[in-house]
């Protein structure tokens, strides 16, 4: 087993260790949040699925990016809310149900929207771009959906103990996470180096502040569905994204380390604005009740 190999299977472990724990700590009626809020669904998709993806247009046209910057940016705007989200979202204060909504909302909607985004971009660049829908489902399946409701599933039958090993099994992942993220780091560091200038920070700081923006603009009256959207708006699922990248420009090999130095930087620039939030707050309500 080599280093790939090491990093990808702890990658996968903590994923869906973290997706299950949140699941733990969920409800079944979370999953279908959505489905009874139809002017917030349709904020969430509009945030998402379409300013998202217009902005990474005009990123890519407005700056001279490296192809492999590009190609990430276009393909993350495309992409769901990433696995390890909600208890992000959650810690930052925001509301539990909304967060676990959202995860399953983007994660299905992804399967059918990704194959007709790239068509649409196809077109506008110029360039014949296919993805089948299957990959993006598996991906969509075995990283959100199915620990989902693995998690849901142990609550119900035993709720006591999907409580207590919660946290433990959070805590773990987060260990898993964080030891898999720096082996990607050591062995991607001259890569990410090497696309830094041309415009590639800045491209990459507006698309993570507008995502911000834009989420909390449209996050409704809620600060606390604000705090959600806003980091789901700038944040994406980055082995998707990668799935994409690769499929539709199977040739260029450095969309990874672009999207490492993505998932830094938005990391980096997501801190101020939760903290922001966590401020706020109490400011503007009472907490959740």
């Amino acid at each position: 087993m080599n280093l790939h190999d090491v990093v990808l299977a702890l990658l996968k472990a903590s994923i869906f260790l973290s997706v299950f724990a949140t699941g733990l700590e969920a409800k079944p009626e979370d999953a279908i949040f959505l489905l009874s809020r139809p002017s917030q669904l349709a904020r969430s998709l509009f945030a998402m699925a379409i300013v998202m993806p217009v902005a990474a247009t005009a990123l890519v046209t407005a700056f001279d990016l490296r192809p492999a910057v590009e190609i990430a940016l276009v393909a993350l705007a495309i992409s769901p809310v990433p696995p390890l989200l909600p208890k992000k979202q959650i810690k930052a204060d925001g509301d539990p149900s909304y967060a676990i909504g959202l995860l399953v909302l983007s994660a299905v909607v992804a399967i059918i929207l990704i194959p007709l985004a790239i068509e649409g971009l196809g077109e506008f660049f110029q360039t014949p771009i296919h993805i089948k829908p299957w990959p993006i489902a598996r991906l969509a399946l075995f990283t959100v959906l199915i620990p989902l409701g693995l998690g849901m599933a142990a609550r119900q039958l035993a709720p006591a103990i999907a409580i207590k090993v919660s946290r433990p099994l959070a805590l773990l992942a987060a260990i898993l996470l964080i030891a898999s993220a720096l082996m990607v780091l050591f062995a991607l560091k001259t890569a990410m180096w090497n696309l830094i200038g041309g415009g590639t920070i800045v491209a990459i700081v507006a698309f993570v502040i507008l995502g911000l923006a834009v989420g909390h603009w449209l996050g409704g009256p809620d600060p606390h569905d604000r705090t959600v959207l806003a980091l789901a708006t700038a944040a994406r699922h980055p082995a998707i994204a990668l799935t994409i990248a690769t499929a539709t420009f199977p040739d260029e090999k450095a969309e990874v380390p672009a999207i490492m130095l993505y998932l830094i930087l938005g990391a980096v620039l997501a801190i101020p604005y939760v903290m922001w939030r966590k401020r706020v707050d109490p400011a503007l309500v009472m907490g959740r009740g």
